[in-house]
């Protein structure tokens, strides 16, 4: 049975609530996790802000530059962020602790995080983050003495932060995440040398990450296990095991399915349905990260998109030999002669258009398609790092200096409206972990029952 233990400087049991993307984790499920017990996340990832009368104040972007627009973003993620955490915080009380969940790999991620915590001083406990390597992220949480929760998916990944920065603040650092490559939900930290098809048991990986923190004189720092948890009682053996030794566990997909998650309706029925293998892994994301995501109309466009795929040259050789002209202006492009039968048959099924990859190869879609993927790309408000479909970059010169992608997609666009439900959740991206086909399965949620927050903790923390 899990205890009670010391998270963030407040008595917690041990059950914590994944901070998840946009608009998913809210101030307000996340204030009820924390009301029940546990540790409440939201997610501090674009995320909303209410007007004086309690509406939805829309994230629109005025400025007509990529900077403009850039910094549009941060006041919005700013805003909203302090907003959020507010309200998780007037729920839960004082005695709860409460996280904000940030990516690395988003826009500003530094400034708008120290923002955040200057403006929600004693509000927010600690900070989880993933989605890169944040080394600076011990030196802020330290500055703003607030704990720091590092999601790693390897021993490899924590040796580094470790080394560079986190030892140097090592009284703040809270807990590590291990986040489970192959089972977690959302963005995941595959290496170039893991088989996303080949999936390895989590057990040795985080004895690996306890021995290496044990080295660093870390036996007390706990390790919060995520991606693929469920029923604690599945993982018994993991518990006062001194092979893993301090141990949490992250809950990221069943906290969506709660009367308090902001999700809508539309979704939240959806996940009574998914089955198993119906939750795709992916490499289409603009981070360039692997990804977890529910199959749908969404990312069967992206993968016949690169399907009605060929390389090109533009002069002519005795390989690429055959030209084909395109368009009112009669470009000339140059594709193999294996290759020409399946183009004349893609632009017969009025995949037309063809569009230029930073790969030297030719994506072939619709017009109309081609027509939206120039929109989003020239609508970018830089809310990544770096982005590959749009060829932002937060650096001086705004840009990666590579060719956009078109066989990738706009990220904010589409979170933003699959958790407003701006659209029909098969249009847009739907991340979702490994084990959300048991929701179907569970028969706590027979006859599409969705609990309160404080059910589901209930439940949890009796193994079920």
């Amino acid at each position: 049975m899990l205890e009670s233990m010391i998270i963030s400087g407040k008595d917690s049991l041990p059950i914590i609530e994944g901070g998840k993307g946009i608009a998913v984790s809210s101030g307000e499920s996340s204030g009820a996790w924390a009301k029940a017990g546990g540790v409440g996340t939201f997610s501090g990832v674009n995320a909303d802000s209410y007007d004086e009368n309690g509406n939805l104040i829309p994230q629109v972007y005025k400025e007509k530059t990529r900077s403009g627009r850039h910094r549009e973003l941060i006041n919005y993620s700013v805003a909203g962020a302090v907003e959020q955490a507010k309200i998780a915080r007037d729920i839960a009380g004082d005695k709860a602790p409460i996280h904000i969940n940030i990516l690395w790999e988003m826009a500003a991620a530094e400034q708008i995080l120290e923002e955040t915590l200057k403006q929600a001083s004693g509000i927010i406990d600690g900070v989880t983050c993933g989605a890169g390597m944040p080394y600076k992220l011990s030196e802020i949480a330290a500055k703003y003495k607030v704990f720091y929760y590092p999601i790693v998916s390897s021993a490899r990944a924590f040796n580094a932060l470790w080394k560079r920065s986190y030892r140097k603040t090592s009284e703040f650092l809270g807990g590590v995440v291990y986040e489970d490559p192959w089972l977690a939900g959302g963005h995941n930290g595959l290496s170039n040398s893991e088989n996303p098809l080949k999936p390895q048991p989590p057990f040795p990986r985080v004895k690996d990450l306890r021995s290496l923190m044990n080295q660093f004189d870390l036996k007390e720092v706990p390790i919060i296990m995520a991606g693929g948890v469920w029923n604690l009682s599945e993982w018994a053996d993991w518990i006062n095991n001194p092979d893993i030794g301090k141990i949490a566990f992250q809950f990221g997909t069943r906290p969506l399915l709660t009367v308090e998650s902001p999700i809508p309706a539309e979704w939240k029925k959806k996940l009574l349905t998914i089955k198993k293998g119906e939750v795709s892994l992916h490499r289409f994301s603009p981070t360039g990260f692997y990804s977890s995501a529910v199959k749908n109309d969404f990312l069967n466009e992206l993968e016949q998109r690169s399907l009605r795929q060929t390389p090109y040259l533009k002069e002519q050789t005795n390989e690429f030999n055959e030209k084909i002209e395109i368009g009112p202006r009669n470009r000339a492009y140059y594709v193999k002669h294996a290759d020409k039968s399946k183009i004349l048959n893609w632009i017969k099924k009025g995949f037309s258009k063809p569009m230029t990859t930073p790969s030297d190869t030719l994506i072939w879609v619709t017009l109309k398609k081609a027509s939206q993927i120039v929109k989003d790309q020239i609508d970018c408000m830089g809310c990544l790092s770096s982005c590959l479909f749009s060829n932002w970059s937060q650096n001086e010169k705004g840009t990666t200096g590579k060719k956009a992608d078109p066989r990738s997609f706009c990220i904010q666009k589409t979170l933003q409206r699959i958790s407003h439900g701006i659209s029909s959740i098969e249009n847009e991206l739907m991340f979702a972990g490994h084990s959300v086909y048991r929701f179907a399965r569970d028969p706590f949620y027979k006859g599409g029952f969705i609990p309160k927050v404080k059910e589901l903790v209930d439940r949890i923390m009796k193994g079920q």
